[in-house]
């Protein structure tokens, strides 16, 4: 057992004052009680559950402001796709956790302390199996191992090119699985996370123009449990291509040919009508927005509005990380609205305080996602916990929800961070942040030679 304090927190019922934690050797929260009397200096001046980040790719962190300069002929996703994939094809094993590592390293820094690794790489650059049909899944739980970030690894099912299962690229070599081997694909990932603390094994099929209904139907038949992750509706083309495939568009196709339900996530749903996001908040389904990445690639704007009043939830990510921040997705989630909508504080649904109602939607929508006890100061929890910096000037003369509005949108900085009550992060800085950028250096240097 061990105990933290803390002069103010964010718990279940609210704010509270003078706030001890006790945490079980397992790193679950066993014990929780407000207006404690210290027992030494305080851990913090004000702890907030860590956040879950329910979309990476992590060893695309390793592109970031490669993809920056105009191509010639169309510049959008599809463009940056093809860059994407010159850019992985000579990634091993080893640069993929030394990538995932600094990735990792960064979204604890930044308050987020579990990530749902959406994980497509899977085989040789000729696009045969390893020899260990997991490699690439041990180089992202070595990564996880390192950094002490909690992980829902979400090995990817990508079986075709395109709608109506057409055969896939050869660019795309690496991904692919049948059913079969990809099952026993998701036995080696859940070998390789095994010996984590905080760990748990879903799956992705990857979209809908990568697999067919049979294929995601004998998928889900051998695995009826635990997270399912997609993304859909993420550009217009996809739409379009969908709509000329099935006669709809993608999210109703899915809703009309899947028991989508709380188990699943959905990744962007940038591109969904009001129906339809009425239709997926009726599922108990979770959307993951990612707000940086989907501003990067051009995507669009996700209908928070209209999928939040019908109680929808949400989680975010950092896909592509070619920034890594909680606090900057959660402003750019609002202020894509705000673009949108020539209007203010438009996700404060049924709260006075936008950065509250932010931190609330993703905390416990990221949660769901992650299949995981966590999002929340609770007994039973992992003690995942963040403290901000009181110092810092954006939370100047400011409390309670005031200091979410100040982190998220005054360029607070998140100060010490713990998973499963253990420091990983002291003063903003992770502990082993020297090794790990060291790592990613000569990672990145040998892919660029």
């Amino acid at each position: 057992m061990s105990k933290l304090f803390f002069n103010h927190a964010l718990l279940v019922e609210g704010w509270a004052e003078n706030v001890s934690v006790t945490v079980s050797e397992d790193g679950v929260i066993s014990a929780i009680a407000a207006d404690s009397a210290p027992e030494g200096a305080a851990d913090g001046e004000i702890a907030l559950p860590g956040l879950p980040n329910m979309h990476s790719h992590a060893f695309q962190r390793a592109m970031a402001g490669r993809t920056e300069r105009k191509v010639e002929g169309e510049n959008s996703f599809w463009s940056w796709r093809q860059e994407m994939y010159r850019f992985l094809d000579r990634l091993t094993p080893e640069h993929v956790a030394a990538i995932a590592a600094q990735a990792y390293m960064e979204m604890l820094e930044t308050g987020s302390t579990t990530v749902g690794e959406f994980h497509y790489l899977h085989h040789d650059r000729g696009g045969a199996p390893y020899a260990s049909l997991a490699a690439m899944a041990e180089a992202v739980a070595a990564a996880a191992g390192e950094t002490g970030i909690g992980l829902t690894l979400l090995p990817v099912f990508y079986a075709q090119g395109g709608f109506g299962g057409k055969p896939p690229e050869p660019a795309q070599r690496r991904f692919i699985n049948d059913p079969d081997r990809f099952l026993k694909l998701i036995e080696g990932c859940e070998g390789a996370v095994s010996g984590l603390p905080a760990a748990r094994v879903g799956f992705a099929p990857h979209s809908l123009r990568a697999v067919t209904e049979d294929s995601l139907n004998a998928v889900l038949t051998a695995r009826p449990d635990g997270p399912v992750h997609i993304h859909i509706a993420e550009q217009v083309r996809e739409v379009e291509d969908c709509q000329d495939w099935s006669g709809q568009r993608p999210v109703e196709w899915l809703l009309e040919h899947f028991d989508v339900g709380a188990r699943w996530t959905l990744i962007h749903a940038t591109h969904m009508t009001e129906a339809e996001s009425r239709g997926v908040a009726e599922t108990g389904a979770a959307i993951c927005v990612c707000p940086i990445t989907e501003a990067n690639l051009g995507d669009g704007i996700f209908n928070g509005p209209t999928f939040l009043n019908a109680g929808g939830r949400i989680a975010i990510g950092s896909d592509s990380n070619v920034l890594i921040s909680a606090a900057e997705e959660l402003r750019w989630l609002e202020y894509s609205q705000r673009f949108r909508d020539r209007a203010r504080n438009v996700l404060a649904v049924n709260a006075a305080s936008t950065g509250r109602a932010l931190f609330d939607a993703a905390a416990h929508g990221g949660a769901q996602s992650s299949g995981q006890a966590i999002g929340a100061l609770k007994t039973g929890n992992r003690a995942d916990i963040m403290t901000l910096d009181a110092d810092h000037a954006a939370l100047a003369g400011l409390e309670g929800d005031g200091w979410l509005d100040g982190w998220i949108f005054g360029g607070g900085s998140v100060e010490k961070v713990w998973t499963g009550g253990t420091l990983q992060v002291s003063g903003g800085r992770h502990r082993n942040r020297d090794a790990i950028q060291s790592a990613y250096r000569k990672a990145v240097a040998d892919l660029t030679a």
